[in-house]
């Protein structure tokens, strides 16, 4: 998954961070001084022209890339090296974006009322919406914004507890550190790998004590940002984000609810079946048959992804799988190899490989002499100089997320000679759906391909089962996950929860959604949002959402199109030149037309449509239906 930082936030079009927007030029060195960025535009009392409308345009592009080039290194430098400085640097640029926005937003209003060419018009709207964080017009107050946005980010990197695990296979997380101040990654490998209740109860709740002191100046941030949402016109942050879907807010979240009711059916029946897994491995006291599941035991710090749980609910004569992470090992393969190998996927579907400056700069392994922000995230820094940060993991899922992650690059360069406006995705789960499309082409068949697993290995269809099971405890899972973090975040920017409030409705939205409960009573002080990355990081996540709709989607359109005829799990679209042809064709567009224009370049329609996840997922359907018929589903 991509960070997404305050810089791209000058133009709602343009909201990577992380990954972003490309430069006009290669040139590093900043050239718009904050004095220049925070001057208003003057008073103009005539009626604007096309003209007049066109230079402001090109003007404005200017400005932000200019702001951009020197801003994205800061947000790298500040991404691999978290300290008070670059905290300092990534906040003093943060403000100037918010002025830039704010300023560009404001003078753009001033051609409301001129009929414009389509291209120009959407460029105009881009700049209205601002934004997805904007500041207010008075004084101090990007400033501020940005202080606070740096503030908590730095929170969250810099979040450690101290454990002292008894469990032999965790032995050493202490081999230097006496202490055991655990990081989020040492955490979270405990609740993947233990099996032990109080232990996963005490990590689970000892992650969440770094949270509690970002409430106030979350709330303080709210405030800002749904003043800055009013003056361009919009009733609160949430109703400006949605609106970043080329259709009315409330159209959007009538879109959503309909995709969610797609896939819903499948997700239940997955929850009742991996509920009576965990009452068998723990008993009804920790694991009751009925209610809500204890979050606490799915494997995953915060219960998105059920994947490390796999054992304990396998299906039985499902057969065995294929395990990547066993692969990976038995193979010798270092990170580096990893990231090569997922590169080479794209190559084979006609791509031109990364540039040297990926290898170059790109950070692979968390480094053990500083603090970096090792949430994985794909960068754009400039014409042909494309990086990926992540620390990465020997392991399956980390060999899934650098696919992931090179799919936002090659997006990325795909769209490169768009205009600054549209250097970005169709929608922003465009781009998260990329990556995640190549990866259900990770197939057993694939792993033969590249070397990893012996032809005489593969799975038979005995084994369909299995695969299934893991992709959905993956991905199936997730998908309420993924609605009810912006859910959340809705009903805090329109007051609908207060601040005293924001615990209690982060857990009423994650029962009703996912079925969810805390493994026991909250403190009243509890800001459990801020234990998630992308609450401090300021990361909308509906694109997550969409994301997990639209790779299935993009997948059975691929497969289609390469002639196969088997389930669709079974498809992998590596080698496919066509498909890569087609699919870039897509990509190319960038976000110069609107998201139902560039899915219809691919898929051939420009709805949104779950049913692909309900192909895919066909066989472990009818399964869990047979399983759970003496069961009593639901919460």
């Amino acid at each position: 998954m991509r960070k997404y930082l305050i810089l791209a936030a000058s133009v709602g079009a343009l909201t990577l961070a992380g990954c972003k927007p490309q430069p006009a030029s290669e040139t590093t060195t900043p050239t718009v001084s904050p004095v220049t960025v925070a001057e208003k535009a003057p008073e103009i009392q005539s009626a604007p022209t096309r003209q007049e409308a066109k230079e402001f345009l090109e003007n404005a592009g200017k400005e932000m890339a200019e702001l951009y080039d020197y801003g994205g290194r800061v947000a790298w430098i500040k991404a691999n090296f978290v300290t008070q400085d670059t905290n300092f640097l990534e906040s003093k640029v943060g403000e100037q974006a918010g002025l830039l926005s704010t300023r560009l937003a404001n003078e753009a209003k001033r051609f409301n009322d001129l009929d414009l060419p389509a291209d120009m018009a959407r460029k105009m709207d881009g700049l209205k919406r601002g934004s997805e964080f904007p500041a207010p017009e008075r004084e101090g107050a990007a400033k501020d914004l940005a202080e606070i946005m740096t503030k908590l980010d730095s929170m969250y990197a810099g979040g450690k507890f101290k454990y002292i695990s008894e469990d032999p296979q965790f032995a050493s997380f202490y081999e230097n550190n006496p202490g055991g101040e655990l990081s989020l990654g040492q955490l979270s490998q405990i609740i993947a790998q233990s099996r032990d209740p109080e232990e996963l109860k005490t990590v689970w709740e000892g992650w969440r004590t770094i949270a509690p002191q970002m409430k106030k100046p979350y709330s303080e941030m709210v405030s800002i940002i749904n003043e800055g949402s009013q003056e361009l016109g919009y009733q609160d942050a949430g109703m400006l984000w949605r609106a970043g879907y080329d259709m009315e807010g409330e159209a959007f979240s009538a879109e959503a609810d309909r995709l969610w009711g797609q896939v819903k059916p499948l997700y239940d029946q997955l929850h009742c079946y991996v509920r009576s897994g965990l009452n068998e491995k723990y008993g009804d006291e920790v694991a009751p048959t009925d209610g809500p599941i204890r979050a606490d035991l799915l494997g995953n710090m915060w219960g998105q992804s059920w994947g490390n749980i796999y054992d304990v609910v396998a299906p039985e004569g499902g057969g065995q799988g294929v395990d990547v992470t066993e692969l990976l090992e038995a193979k010798g393969y270092d990170e580096i190899q990893m990231v090569k190998t997922g590169e080479q996927f794209f190559t084979s579907l006609g791509f031109e490989p990364m540039p040297e400056t990926f290898w170059d700069y790109s950070l692979f392994t968390e480094p053990q002499d500083r603090v970096v922000q090792c949430h994985a995230s794909a960068w754009d820094l400039g014409y042909d100089d494309y990086r990926i940060k992540m620390c990465i993991k020997k392991d399956g899922e980390d060999f899934s997320t650098i696919h992931h992650e090179l799919g936002h690059n090659f997006y990325q360069r795909a769209y490169r000679d768009q205009p600054i406006f549209y250097r970005n995705g169709a929608n922003d789960g465009f781009h998260e759906a990329i990556g995640d499309m190549i990866a259900l082409s990770i197939t057993p068949e694939y792993l033969v391909e590249i070397g990893l697993l012996d032809a005489g290995d593969v799975p038979g269809a005995d084994a369909d089962l299995a695969l299934l099971m893991r992709q959905a405890l993956d991905k199936v899972s997730f998908l309420p996950f993924g609605i009810m973090i912006d859910q959340w975040r809705w009903k805090v920017f329109s007051g609908e929860f207060s601040p005293s409030e924001y615990n209690s409705g982060w857990w009423e939205l994650r029962e009703k959604y996912q079925g969810l409960k805390a493994p026991s009573s909250r403190p009243g002080d509890a800001f459990d949002p801020g234990a998630k990355y992308h609450i401090p990081g300021n990361t909308p996540y509906m694109r997550y959402f969409l994301a997990h709709i639209l790779q299935f989607q993009f997948h059975k359109t691929a497969c289609d199109m390469a002639g196969f005829e088997g389930p669709l799990h079974r498809c992998s679209v590596y080698g496919n030149k066509e498909v890569g042809a087609k699919f870039n064709a897509m990509m190319e567009m960038g976000a110069s037309k609107p998201w139902p224009e560039a899915l219809e370049a691919f898929t051939g329609t420009k709805d949104m449509d779950g049913s692909a996840v309900l192909e895919y997922f066909a066989p472990l359907m009818a399964y869990l239906e047979e399983e759970n018929k003496d069961r009593t589903c639901g919460w």
